[in-house]
């Protein structure tokens, strides 16, 4: 592991560098050598005696930032207790589980289940069926309700044409609406339809 101890504002003792080296030390053993380690010191003039001292750790992992601080009475205080921290967050990083490399026989299982063909695919069935009361609602009265409920998607009853509606949340924060139609064809989006409308006047 790559470490670099640096100063912010003021001059890093050699005692104090060696002595944060020597602790991260103890975490480069858990990574590899890919990984990086940036401790930063400063000085607070205006928090107490006790915390005064300020040292932050940010770790680069695979590409993964971890950053942790700390503050005591001297460096050394500050840096006990960040690595303490930094070394447990590393620590759950390196035991959340990683996507593998799937064995040939595991890839074509998949493949089959995908195709339908598999015992394990014909065998699937429903085990559960949920019902709930619907209300006609307004889009912004569903909007409000899903948001309440926490979820990504809401299914209600439009209240402006009577329709099944699902609104769900999309990537970049706004919100979609399906508006399914027995036997009927995919219509182009709202955005889309009102362009169109708009140069058809």
């Amino acid at each position: 592991m790559r470490a670099i101890v640096k100063g912010k504002n003021v001059e890093v003792p050699e005692r104090v560098r060696q002595y944060a080296e020597r602790k991260l030390a103890r975490i480069g053993r858990l990574l590899d050598d890919r990984s990086d380690a940036i401790v930063e010191l400063w000085t607070e003039q205006h928090r107490s005696v006790d915390d005064s001292h300020i040292v932050e750790v940010t770790l680069v992992i695979d590409g993964q930032t971890l950053r942790s601080r700390a503050a005591g009475p001297t460096y050394q205080a500050g840096i006990d207790e960040v690595i303490d921290k930094v070394e447990r967050r590393a620590i759950d990083y390196k035991e959340r589980p990683r996507l593998r490399a799937r064995p040939p026989q595991e890839k074509q299982l998949l493949s089959r289940i995908a195709e339908g063909t598999s015992e394990a695919a014909i065998e699937r069935q429903i085990v559960k069926t949920k019902r709930f009361g619907i209300e006609p609602m307004f889009e912004e009265d569903a909007i409000a309700r899903m948001e309440e409920l926490g979820h990504s998607f809401f299914i209600f009853v439009n209240a402006e044409n009577e329709r099944l509606n699902v609104l769900y949340r999309r990537r970049d924060g706004n919100y979609g609406i399906i508006e399914p139609v027995v036997g009927g064809e995919y219509t182009v989006g709202r955005s889309k339809a009102r362009t169109e409308r708009a140069k058809a006047v």
